[in-house]
């Protein structure tokens, strides 16, 4: 029996991934191999591997990176911890295949490891770019070093292949999170008001809201810009989900919860509000701000707008309800303007939906069933019908 092994980070990634561990879980030819580290195990981030267990499945090992802080020392730190940890967990559990997915620092940790193990690795959202993080370059640096690659476009695909990656082991599957939202039976209204203890007012807008680790502005600067901005809006609900663990996330932690400390009579703010909450809350939300990679990939599916701030995300195949626009509060509030358009909002219903139809874990299965385990060399693939006479 194949062992599979899927690391989990974050409270994000593992609600994209959960459709794939599930499927891993249930089929009689692979055994699923479940590792969780990074905020998973941080109490300030929500304990959230509780609710990987609340959700039924045994988690195979946890590896804490003892993160203290969101410094650049310290972050290095944590990946020197997650390299050492997985290094023994790989040594006792003995996986086949590695897979993960995304672009964190955690991941590129995971990877290092696994290939030091000689362990192939599976990489999902490979070939996407994001000029205004330095996920940027942590994407690009497991695709070379993973052995399969699962694209959510046509368009990432191809670019994976021009990294060099071998055409047949590349395969455009479409957003993983889009299987969740074909899948899930999401809750009523009242149900999900219940759930965040807050009735919804006549307007609510979801806010996610991360550091911005290569832009000139501060993440404080950023995100001072957009609480001005969600200031002015009337008789609206603002709901908060914490940013993740990358450099200044916790200067955007505190705002937000000094924010919210000043505002409860219409605000509430989440750690992890969960897979099932957080798409729930898009059947209800007006529209979704910040600068989540959500806001660009799930978020469309329900026709609603989504406003990005800064360039965090640039670089991303853009759907026609996402709006872009610079950190700052004016632009930001026009931006808020346009998404209560109604004539934009009707235009979005008819939107083309660039990321798939919701069977990437259908796509994902077979080639980590067949992937060849006994060749453990890679060879470059060149562009050989390339016309580099045009660079």
């Amino acid at each position: 029996m194949r062992k599979i092994a899927i690391v989990t980070g974050t409270r994000a990634e593992y609600g994209l991934l959960k459709p794939l561990i599930q499927a891993i879980n249930e089929d009689k030819e692979l055994k699923l191999q479940l590792l969780v580290t990074g905020t998973h195990l941080m109490p300030e981030f929500g304990n959230t591997f509780e609710e990987i267990e609340a959700d039924g499945f045994v988690i195979h090992a946890k590896v804490e990176d003892f993160l203290t802080n969101d410094t650049p020392k310290a972050i290095t730190e944590a990946m020197g911890n997650t390299i050492k940890g997985f290094g023994n967990v790989f040594v006792n559990l003995q996986p086949d295949i590695v897979v993960v997915l995304g672009d964190r620092s955690e991941i590129l940790a995971v990877v290092t490891a696994a290939i030091i193990a000689t362990i192939p690795v599976a990489h999902i959202h490979g070939g996407e770019t994001t000029e205004g993080a330095y996920d940027e370059y942590i994407r690009h640096a497991i695709t070379k070093m993973s052995r399969l690659h699962f694209a959510s476009t046509e368009a990432y695909r191809r670019r994976i292949i021009q990294m060099g990656e071998h055409p047949n082991k590349v395969f455009n599957v479409g957003a993983l999170g889009i299987d969740s939202i074909r899948q899930l039976q999401l809750l009523g209204k009242t149900k999900f008001e219940e759930s965040i203890s807050k009735k919804l007012d006549q307007y609510s807008v979801l806010i996610t809201f991360h550091p911005v680790t290569l832009e000139n502005a501060s993440a404080e600067r950023q995100f001072e810009q957009l609480l001005i901005s969600l200031d002015a809006l009337e008789n609206t609900t603002l709901i908060f989900t914490r940013p993740n663990s990358d450099k200044d996330g916790r200067i955007i932690v505190k705002m937000i919860d000094e924010y919210v400390g000043r505002n409860t009579e219409r605000a509430v703010v989440f750690s992890s509000l969960g897979q099932l909450r957080y798409l729930s809350a898009l059947q209800f939300v007006d529209f979704v701000i910040g600068n989540s990679s959500s806001g660009i990939l799930e978020v469309p599916y329900f026709n609603i707008p989504t406003i990005n701030i800064g360039d965090r995300q640039k670089g991303r195949l853009m759907p026609e309800s996402v709006i872009n626009c610079p950190p700052n509060s004016e632009a930001i509030s026009s931006a808020i303007c346009k998404a209560k358009e109604s004539e934009f909002k009707t235009k979005i219903q008819e939107q083309k939906h660039i990321y798939g139809d919701g069977h990437a874990t259908q796509k994902i299965i077979g080639p980590l069933k067949n992937f060849n385990l006994t060749n453990k060399k890679k060879p470059f693939y060149d562009l050989t019908n390339f016309n580099f006479e045009k660079l």
